[in-house]
Order: structure tokens, then C-alpha cells, then sequence
């Protein structure tokens, strides 16, 4: 499972928002050998006045949040950054210098999903990549 928070500056997200959806799966997928079919995005536009930030990061700054089932390797979630990166900067245009990511595994036992504790459910692809 990787649940994503993608938070920026509110007309940069609405803007970008396919995009980045796209870049940000497209890097999931690539990293982790993750389902096509299993994209779970929310974004999050937030006011000037709301988003405190350093000036360097400009308009572009984006935060990206992705919680994820413990278990990966830390090849997978080194690749996982490295193709964010590269994507949102190839694809949506956004310098890396403006780019957060934050990686966050919980055990599967801590999660709920379809009416069941997530440790007790088949999920369909492998979390031990």
C-alpha cells in the first residue's frame, strides 16, 4: 500500500495535479513494482498565508508525503526518491531543489483496509521488493 499527500502552493497544485499524479505513480510503479491500478493520491492547496516555506523554494515548492507497508529494501526506497525526483522535474517541470519527499512505513498490522486489519488481506503484489 502506498497512501500519497502531495502539498504545495494552491494554484501550482491545481494546475499540476495530473501531472504529478501521473509522475509520482508512474515513479511508484517503476520503484517499487507497484499495481497500475492502485493510485491513491490526495492534494492538498494551501494559501500563501498558510504555507510557510523558505524563499528559495519558490511557488514550486511541493511537499510529498507516501506512507507506505513496511518491508521494502533500501535499494527500492532509494530508487523510489531518485525517480520522484527525476519525474516531477522531467514531467511537471519542478526543479528538485523544490521538491520534499517524506517516506513513512508502518507495519501492516497498523493499517485498515476493506473492512479488515490490512496484515490479514491479499494484497495482490509484493511488498518485499
Amino acid at each position: 500500500m502506498a497512501q500519497v499527500v502531495v502539498s504545495g502552493h494552491r494554484e501550482q497544485i491545481a494546475a499540476r495535479r495530473a501531472a504529478l499524479s501521473d509522475a509520482i505513480h508512474g515513479a511508484v510503479m517503476a520503484a517499487l513494482d507497484y499495481p497500475e491500478e492502485k493510485r491513491f493520491h490526495r492534494f492538498v492547496g494551501l494559501d500563501a498565508g498558510d504555507f510557510i516555506h523558505p524563499g528559495d523554494r519558490g511557488l514550486d515548492y511541493t511537499i510529498i508525503e507516501i506512507s507506505l507497508f513496511e518491508g521494502r529494501s533500501e535499494a527500492a526506497k532509494r530508487m523510489l526518491i531518485r525517480e520522484l525526483f527525476a519525474r516531477i522535474r522531467d514531467e511537471v517541470g519542478i526543479d528538485p531543489h523544490s521538491v520534499e519527499i517524506t517516506l513513512t512505513e508502518t507495519p501492516k498490522v497498523n493499517w485498515g483496509i476493506r473492512g479488515r486489519v490490512a496484515d490479514e488481506l491479499e494484497l495482490g503484489y509484493r511488498v518485499d521488493v
